[in-house]
């Protein structure tokens, strides 16, 4: 197990626990995006859990690696499809919210396959 992954893992993690909160305590800016993509409000709560459930594989991975890989591997779908709603949505101005996480999901999964 490298350093660069446990370093880009934790991280990941990190984040999207920010993500979670931000979700949990239905920021009006994330509500009004949601509803221009077309989704309902009530939908932020189980994203909420997708993501704290991610976050929490991420780091028990490091200890369970092919829990790592899972998690690693979900959250990189799920944050595609975020940017595929979006697409869909023609909220191109939104695009930017969801590359860092998937970035950071993608940057541990490959990490994790390099290791």
């Amino acid at each position: 197990m490298s350093t660069a992954y446990i370093i880009v893992t934790v991280v990941a993690a990190i984040a999207m626990l920010i993500a979670t909160g931000i979700d949990v305590f239905r920021a009006q800016w994330v509500r009004d995006n949601m509803k221009s993509y077309g989704l309902p409000e009530w939908t932020l709560y189980p994203l909420a859990v997708i993501k704290a459930a991610g976050a929490l594989g991420l780091l028990v991975g490091l200890v369970i690696p092919a829990l790592g890989l899972a998690a690693a591997i979900c959250l990189v779908l799920y944050f595609l499809g975020a940017i595929l709603t979006i697409l869909r949505a023609r909220g191109y101005g939104d695009l930017a919210y969801p590359m860092p996480y998937l970035a950071l999901a993608a940057g541990s999964l490959g990490l994790f396959v390099a290791s």
